[in-house]
């Protein structure tokens, strides 16, 4: 039996990726916008695959999209792993269904199939090119095309004409009749194509907001020319919903004009995410990397929704980082800009920062388990816990963890051509090198190498020297970790101690020829 009924009150989003790879920074924000959408208004959140170009399809790829959407917390309510009342969530298992709907179109004369090679439509479109003009499928429709078998593409018979329609962030949105055109329905390896498939699928599934990057607002006009002939209300409005009565058994006209039609779901198409410079949409090359390569990179979860959910949106205030809950609670599908997003990868590194920061430092542990350095597995975990304390503030991603901490828990090579790097040691003569660094042993071996006595010690070292902190206080945490940063210089000297500090310092002394 094929029937749609009323469609419930309830919002109803979905995110209906194919499974031909990995999963970018634009795939997942259409699913987080669909996600806020649905999690705002108490409605649920749908995952479907639509899998049926299976020459594109890529094995491991479905698996791949579910554990992209749990990394950064978006968490659906019916999928193909967890099921839901309105299933399968995987396109090819409802062929079926695909076929019911189809053979009502054929049924209500709205359906043909194409007696066409793929070469003889290949030489329609040359000609039309020849003569400079669109290429329309309907310019050459059959006049008797026999009974579909499967055997041949299934195609949609149209009837031009305009159609108007309000985009929930692009606005009211305008189309002539010569953009729309006969397209496949079900291809001749019985599947359908995306045109028929997402149609049906959202129909059945009680999808009240389709929302989708903006390259499918092109083919609108064919998708409310099929709209239509499915016996949707193309005037209904969505407030009267429940009003509406939904289509009969099966064998019933499909008509508009025996009763009034289902309304149309309300339709979201999303700009692009552009690259740094802004002039093309991102792309491997710019950044547009699997974002499972963020999260492995040390990227949190929290950042990246926040990140990528304010890549074009914005709630109306100076407020730049959000929380999962701030973001449900205010997002907004009227406030997505209509122009393309670009992609600052600066900006997302300080959100990470920013993020790492505020969690606790008993969350923080548990988040870098994965990322210490070999050499701190083996050091006893109060340690680590207090060296983890002092880096909390100058992480940037949790992948920074080793770099950042590994001299705390292994003796490291005095390398002086890291001298080279920054711009005020490299200007030093090595004589002047030597004796900042005798001086600084002198008085740090006075001092009880608590934090606070420390500073001052250090404090005073530049009176003595009459160096600046950027020097002095640089060439200091030089000697004693020989990294590119580290934590504040007097916390990180109380935690290595007196003992190891005074060492080092002899070491980096030592080895300046």
């Amino acid at each position: 039996m094929l029937y749609y009924g009323e469609m419930t009150h309830s919002v109803r989003t979905r995110f209906a990726p194919s499974p031909t790879g990995y999963l970018h920074v634009g795939g997942i924000r259409t699913a987080l916008f669909a996600y806020l959408v649905a999690k705002q208004a108490g409605g649920a959140f749908v995952l479907r695959f639509e899998d049926t170009d299976k020459k594109r399809e890529v094995e491991g790829s479905a698996k791949h999209l579910i554990e992209s959407l749990h990394a950064i917390g978006i968490e659906y309510d019916e999928g193909p792993d967890i099921g839901g009342a309105y299933g399968p969530y995987i396109q090819s298992e409802r062929l079926d269904r695909y076929k019911a709907w189809a053979q009502k179109l054929i049924d209500a004369g709205r359906a043909y199939a194409d007696p066409y090679s793929a070469e003889e439509v290949q030489q329609f479109r040359e000609q039309a090119q020849k003569e400079k003009r669109a290429f329309l499928y309907r310019n050459h429709r059959p006049e008797s095309a026999g009974v579909w078998d499967g055997s041949q593409p299934l195609r949609f018979k149209s009837e031009p004409k305009s159609y108007s329609y309000h985009d929930e962030v692009m606005g009211d949105i305008a189309t002539s009749p010569e953009v729309v055109d006969d397209f496949i329905l079900i291809k001749s390896d019985g599947y359908p194509t995306y045109n028929f498939a997402h149609i049906v699928d959202d129909t059945e599934m009680e999808i009240s907001h389709v929302i989708r990057g903006q390259e499918f607002i092109s083919s609108m006009p064919n998708f409310l020319a099929l709209y239509e002939a499915l016996g949707f209300d193309m005037t209904a409005k969505h407030e009267a919903q429940a009003e509406l009565q939904g289509e009969g058994q099966d064998g019933e006209s499909i008509s508009t004009s025996q009763r009034r039609g289902k309304p149309l779901p309300k339709f979201a198409h999303l700009p692009h995410i552009m690259n740094e410079q802004g002039n093309k949409k991102l792309g491997k090359r710019d950044g547009a990397k699997d974002v499972l390569d963020y999260i492995r990179g040390g990227y949190l979860p929290e950042t990246m929704m926040s990140f990528i959910a304010t890549l074009g949106w914005n709630d109306g205030t100076e407020q730049e980082v959000f929380t999962k809950d701030e973001l449900v609670e205010k997002f907004s599908l009227s406030r997505v800009q209509r122009g393309g997003a670009r992609f600052d990868e600066k900006r997302l590194l300080w959100m990470n920062g920013h993020f790492i920061r505020e969690l606790s430092l008993d969350e923080l542990e548990k988040r870098v388990e994965d990322f210490w350095p070999e050499a701190a597995l083996q050091a006893d975990s109060g340690h680590r816990r207090n060296v983890l304390a002092l880096a909390q503030d100058r992480l940037k991603t949790l992948a920074d963890l080793p770099t950042l901490t590994s001299y705390f828990f292994e003796e490291p090579s005095p390398d002086w051509t890291m001298l080279e790097g920054n711009k005020q040691l490299k200007k030093l003569e090595k004589d002047d090198t030597r004796h900042l660094l005798e001086q600084s042993v002198s008085a740090l071996k006075e001092s009880d190498f608590t934090a606070a006595a420390l500073q001052e010690t250090l404090n005073q070292l530049l009176e003595t020297t009459g160096q600046k902190p950027g020097i002095l206080f640089s060439l200091i945490r030089l000697a004693v970790s020989w990294a590119p940063f580290s934590p504040a210089l007097p916390e990180t000297l109380a935690t290595l101690g007196k003992e190891t500090t005074l060492k080092r310092l002899e070491t980096a002394l030592a080895s300046l020829s």
